[in-house]
């Protein structure tokens, strides 16, 4: 170990006594912090006077949320059950977009968003963000539990319009909210069982619609990717409707919760001696960015990662191509032979370079780019300072084993500007291509196996998955985990390092 120390030390001197070495390691923090700061995205949040703020609900877990659909209430008081059937359930989607026209007017056409939700729920109040659980037939992800919109539990598969009616039903004992679904209203199944910690006594019961916003990816000249989307709507036919329980009757009440479409709740709810028909728009979950959602994350801040990630994958190829260009590296193998511990010492010295110059980079572009989005009314979606830390040091850990990959690359190749070339292509060009260029398709499945899939650590919002989205990398989406991507980079280095070991154990003996 102490010989380790020794060459790690001596190679840090060299690197450090090398002042073009020295200033790319400042260019990498500050193409970082440049490119990242940027002016880039507008937005109109707090740009039209007061109560202009874009403000999202914030729901029990304390993440935000969209809470937005078409309610008919009535006050339930302790516990009762409420029943009823779903026989209908319609809609309108917009149209496809024709690249060509970008800026074409929108149209609606019949269809439903296959998440667009029916049926029964219990709400702690009518607050946009308070508790809440409910029980639907979907466009087409069939019967679903939902609770403080995080949760979802899957019940049956199928459409209203394609099976039939479907019975739906919530019970409330104490804080235990109960759903249940049937096909006849005779034979019931349990689809879930939850506690909603601190319900008050009274709540507010009845049916609900919503519908979220469409998203589709469309393609344009050379295969590069946009998005379009827009608002949807559902309409619900609702009959057979029993309150069992929950205090003295009280009348239905319309209510549109949150900004459900444009419609207010006289256009939106038709009562008869049926039951009622109910029109929503919006969604009841937590809230995106992206083409469904709002606004932008805090990883759009780190859009400059890619220059510095060039400058670091060049310090390292130069690093160890130097020496051989200069017939230097037999002279550093005469004082240490251990050709291993050679290579070690100078990917730890370039990695650990590389790593604080990452981390100063992100630390400060993190910090101000959430500033500057939201100067310019950019929505951005909170991140905690757990995932902004994880960012940060991800992003350092993405230059560090970045550069440690190149310095195996510059083993193989010797010559350092094919080895720069290559290790660009290898490790950067995968990343624009994915974001810029490649169907979602293809450049998902490029992130998941190519050294960019280390990006997946500047991911700071999770994909959930029943909110329909275009969760793509240009979205600030990876198809892997975020650690699960940085490995496959880390794979990567190894195997360079493995095979850069042998070839000098071979070539320079």
């Amino acid at each position: 170990m102490s010989g380790l120390v020794r060459t790690v030390r001596a190679e840090w001197t060299k690197f450090r006594t090398v002042r073009g070495w020295m200033i790319g390691l400042l260019a990498a923090a500050g193409l970082t912090v440049g490119l990242g700061l940027l002016p880039g995205l507008q937005g109109s949040c707090g740009k039209q006077g007061p109560g202009s703020e874009c403000r999202a609900p914030v729901g029990p877990d304390g993440v935000e949320v969209t809470d937005s659909f078409s309610f008919v209430n009535r006050p339930l008081t302790g516990d009762g059950s409420l029943t009823a059937r779903v026989t209908s359930l319609t809609g309108r989607i917009p149209t496809t977009p024709d690249p060509s026209l970008p800026d074409g007017p929108m149209t609606t056409r019949a269809g439903l968003a296959p998440w667009a939700k029916a049926g029964l729920i219990i709400k702690a109040t009518t607050r946009p963000g308070s508790a809440y659980a409910a029980v639907m037939a979907t466009g087409d992800r069939g019967t679903r539990m939902q609770h403080n919109y995080l949760y979802d539990v899957a019940g049956s598969p199928g459409s209203v319009a394609t099976t039939g009616p479907r019975w739906l039903r919530l019970t409330r004992a104490g804080d235990t909210i109960t759903a249940a679904e049937s096909r006849d209203g005779l034979q019931w199944t349990e689809v879930g069982a939850i506690t909603l910690p601190d319900l008050p006594d009274t709540v507010y019961a009845g049916l609900f619609v919503t519908s979220p916003q469409h998203a589709e990816a469309i393609s344009g000249t050379l295969g590069v990717s946009g998005a379009a989307g827009g608002p949807t709507e559902a309409t619900a036919t609702f009959d057979r409707v029993t309150v069992s329980g929950g205090g003295p009757n009280a009348p239905w009440a319309s209510t549109v919760i949150g900004e459900s479409g444009s419609r207010s709740a006289a256009e939106a709810i038709e009562s008869n001696a049926e039951g009622f028909r109910v029109t929503g728009s919006g969604d009841i979950a937590p809230a995106v960015a992206g083409a469904a959602g709002a606004g932008t994350t805090v990883t759009q801040t780190l859009v400059g990662t890619f220059g510095g990630l060039i400058v670091v994958v060049a310090l390292g190829v130069v690093f160890i191509t130097t020496e051989y260009r200069r017939g230097l590296f037999r002279t550093t193998l005469s004082a240490n032979p251990r050709r291993g511990q050679v290579l070690a010492a100078k990917s730890i010295v370039i990695g650990g370079a590389s790593f604080v110059a990452g981390v100063v980079g992100a630390a400060v572009v993190v910090v101000l780019g959430q500033q500057l989005l939201k100067a310019n009314g950019v929505y951005v979606l909170p991140a905690t300072i757990g995932t902004q830390l994880r960012l940060i040091v991800g992003t350092g850990a993405l230059l560090a084993v970045a550069a440690v990959l190149a310095v195996g690359l510059g083993v193989l190749v010797r010559r350092s500007a094919a080895a720069v070339m290559i290790a660009v292509v290898f490790i950067v060009f995968p990343y624009l291509l994915a974001m810029s260029v490649l169907p979602a398709g293809a450049g998902g499945w490029l992130l998941r196996v190519a050294p960019a899939a280390a990006f997946a650590v500047q991911q700071s919002t999770p994909a959930y998955p029943q909110v329909a989205n275009l969760y793509t990398p240009a979205s600030g989406y990876f198809p892997l985990a975020p650690w699960a991507g940085f490995a496959v980079l880390c794979g990567w280095a190894t195997l360079a390092l493995v095979v850069a070991a042998l070839v000098v154990r071979r070539r320079d003996a």
